[in-house]
């Protein structure tokens, strides 16, 4: 039984002087005809700036009664109507920061008129939480995929050699490409390929704490992962992070799909590698004896990122992967919602649809630890929208989160997670991890992320391995530039496509890659380069 919590709690750390304005519940907005033909959209009853839908010139005319006093690129914002020095800037109907300076209508509304100032959250836990209808097995979707003994599904099939630390990357990766070089694969048609998962760390860190825990859920949270049938992992000897350690804490013991070496105990580089290609040879069989067969929807683990994003972020790719993410939890699968930094400031959108109130204080509670966290390094939240971001029109942290907070969809909110932490619950959570997307998803893969859809606006370059990555593009002249790139361009909702239907098709897509249709990424090779553990704590 779910505890009462229909309270209304504020963040104690922020204060905010003015109305903060809050939405019941981010829904898929559909674009109205007129504003698809227009030359700007208008996202919110109560905003006071437009979005262009293609550069406007000074002096032209943006939308009925609103003259461009400056030059508006693509993307950005436009302000209808005047707005005074410290007044809110409202987009989404929500606030995005505060003018800086008197704001005339039509003037170009961007970080050289925009700030942002301190706010205090209305967080109302649970007010908008609801059971979710989620279909019997029997009518949910299906997808081709690979059945673990332990009950959960891959999408994929790869034998993995993980790294205990930087000093045995390059081993692993000499291993790597010498099975895939030397033809071994040949004979195993159902093993998707030997990939290596080098990093940075794993030594100079303190052998206790917040890194070394991080560490040790992300390489025991990929090594259980549904995407690889088996793992060889591969130390130096002397390192900080020992491989004894890790099995002795997770009772792990060796067999035909777990093996570990170190190149101290080994002898060297050259027999680490030969002894190493000898334990792949006998792991191989094992791997290639799964077969993909159909499986309900809910076996699948939905990571949803977003990278180099920009206007339409929040309007077209972001609104319509939280559609496909809905569709995937009414078939009782999971969806991940990550990047701590990019959802503050929409946090409270997050915990109204909280499942209980412990669980919207664990968000809380993280984005309080995100403050102190950048604070103690010099740092703070606005750092973050990136030169690329601004320069697709985004002003503010504030803004950036309105948009990537809709990759979440609209259901309960179950569950947050630390990150690299097992995801267990079904439904839509949240796993804490940094907006820097290879950090971001590796955390997500490590919980148990089987495949990846990532949203971008400026053209993120970025793939996933042992989980397929499907990129969704926010507008369609750089979907036309990046083809090779990207898999879906939702850019065609500012054409008339409605988000919903777009949402559906993502959703197909998602079915049509785990069944082993191969990414516009996979293609392309990207992936082994991609896992990157959040390294956090004193590198000594």
């Amino acid at each position: 039984m779910r505890p009462p919590c229909r309270l209304r709690a504020a963040g104690p750390r922020n204060t905010f002087r003015g109305n903060y304005h809050t939405s019941l519940r981010r829904q898929p907005r559909e674009l109205s005809v007129d504003s698809r033909t227009a030359r700007t959209l208008r996202l919110g009853a109560d905003d006071n700036v437009l979005i262009a839908v293609g550069r406007i010139e000074a002096g032209e005319m943006a939308a009925e009664g609103i003259v461009a006093r400056a030059r508006i690129p693509f993307g950005h914002k436009i302000a209808s109507r005047a707005i005074g020095r410290d007044e809110p800037v409202r987009k989404f109907g929500q606030i995005i920061g505060f003018a800086s300076q008197p704001i005339e209508k039509g003037d170009w509304v961007h970080e050289h008129n925009v700030a942002l100032h301190d706010f205090e959250r209305d967080y109302q836990f649970c007010a908008d939480a609801r059971p979710e209808n989620v279909l019997p097995v029997e009518e949910q979707a299906t997808f081709q995929g690979f059945r673990r003994e332990n009950g959960r599904a891959g999408t994929r099939n790869y034998l993995g050699i993980l790294t205990s630390v930087n000093c045995s990357a390059s081993v692993a990766r000499f291993m790597a490409e010498a099975a895939e070089r030397s033809g071994l694969l040949d004979a195993f048609p159902n093993v998707d390929g030997v990939v290596s998962f080098t990093h940075g760390t794993g030594c100079g860190m303190a052998g206790s704490g917040e890194g070394f825990d991080i560490l040790q859920r992300t390489q025991w949270g990929y090594a259980g992962n549904p995407n690889l049938g088996a793992v060889l992992l591969v130390g130096l000897g002397c390192e900080v992070f020992q491989i004894g350690r890790m099995k002795s804490t997770y009772g792990i013991s060796e067999g035909d799909t777990f093996r570990t070496m170190t190149i101290q105990d080994t002898g060297g580089t050259r027999k680490t590698i030969e002894q190493g290609l000898a334990r792949i040879r006998e792991m191989l069989p094992a791997v290639n004896a799964a077969q993909r067969e159909s499986l309900p929807a809910s076996q699948l683990t939905l990571a949803l990122q977003c990278g180099g994003s920009d206007g339409y972020s929040g309007i077209t790719a972001n609104p319509a992967l939280g559609v496909a993410a809905d569709i995937l939890v009414k078939n009782g699968g999971t969806a991940i919602l990550s990047e701590t930094p990019e959802i503050y400031g929409a946090e409270h959108l997050l915990t109204r649809r909280a499942r209980t109130r412990e669980v919207g204080e664990k968000l809380v509670e993280r984005i309080h630890w995100w403050e102190e966290y950048t604070a103690r390094l010099g740092g703070e939240m606005n750092n973050n929208p990136s030169p690329g971001n601004k320069a697709g029109g985004l002003t503010t942290i504030l803004e950036k989160s309105l948009g990537a907070a809709a990759k979440g969809g609209s259901t309960t909110l179950n569950a947050v997670y630390e990150y690299a932490e097992p995801v267990t619950e079904k439904g839509f959570v949240f796993m804490d991890t940094p907006g820097y997307d290879p950090v971001s998803a590796t955390g997500q893969v490590a919980g148990g992320a089987n495949i990846i859809c990532f949203t971008t606006g400026r053209g993120s370059a970025y793939g996933c391995k042992p989980a397929p990555s499907i990129k969704l593009a926010t507008n369609t002249p750089m979907y036309e530039r990046m083809v090779d790139d990207m898999d879906i361009n939702c850019g065609d909702i500012l054409e008339g496509v409605s988000v919903a239907d777009k949402g559906r098709q993502i959703f197909e897509e998602i079915l049509a890659v785990a069944s082993g249709k191969k990414s516009k990424s996979e293609e392309l090779g990207y992936g082994d380069n991609e896992f990157v553990p959040w390294q956090i704590g004193a590198v000594m």
